[in-house]
């Protein structure tokens, strides 16, 4: 999964891209509204987490615009303010939830992952476990249970393995899941999706990934 955030404090950004990239996540960073809008128009984010004061611009404005734009990405907002009115202005402009500051950096994670599940058409599960056709994956430990068998997951094979079981029986390209594997500015190898969906295969079963030759991979779990 790949989120973008838009925020200025340096100390806070280090702290949260630490944070994010421990629970699995891919984090495009930048802080100024101009940079967020040409990123969210050139990737596809799962979620974005946007402060409204930045240098150049305003975030509420900013996501105003966005939705406006027909741009649904979910949208958690950080800021300082903590208003009732300025939550409610929050929310009139598009915000999909609203964080204060400080705030517990597990409390991000719980919202990320709620929204990023919703949006997929999932229920939210406080166990963090997401299931499809006999595969468990458990985000809290990165690791994945086929049927009875637990297996551990690399950084890259968790991320890929949440890609997959977010979106099953759905095709999708190459070009899409290096996307979401990789930062914006990443140097991305030409194979990786194909050396870890090997690597996948081994673990799940040959069956539970299908190549489309020319097209893509589709999820489909262990079949019966």
């Amino acid at each position: 999964m790949k989120l973008l955030l838009v925020e200025d404090n340096a100390l806070l950004v280090e702290e949260l891209e630490k944070q994010l990239k421990q629970a699995g996540y891919v984090t495009d960073v930048t802080d100024k509204a101009s940079e967020a809008d040409y990123l969210l128009k050139e990737t596809n984010y799962d979620c974005v987490i946007l402060d409204i004061g930045l240098p150049d611009g305003n975030g509420l404005e900013l996501l105003s615009r966005w939705r406006n734009q027909g741009i649904h990405t979910p949208v958690i907002m950080l800021t300082a303010r903590s208003q009732w009115h300025e939550k409610v202005e929050g929310f009139n402009a598009g915000a999909d939830d609203y964080l204060g500051k400080p705030f517990h950096t597990q409390e991000l994670l719980v919202r990320i992952n709620a929204l990023i599940q919703r949006a997929h058409g999932k229920a939210n599960s406080p166990s963090k476990e997401l299931s499809y056709a006999g595969i468990t994956l458990d985000e809290d430990q990165q690791s994945v249970m086929v049927q009875e068998e637990k297996f551990e997951l690399t950084a890259m094979e968790f991320r890929l393995l949440k890609i997959f079981i977010m979106s099953p029986k759905k095709l999708l390209s190459k070009a899409q899941l290096t996307d979401k594997l990789y930062q914006f500015d990443d140097e991305k190898e030409s194979n990786v999706v194909e050396v870890y969906v090997t690597h996948l295969r081994k673990k799940l079963g040959k069956t539970s990934i299908e190549t489309r030759r020319g097209q893509g991979y589709i999820f489909h779990g262990i079949k019966e």
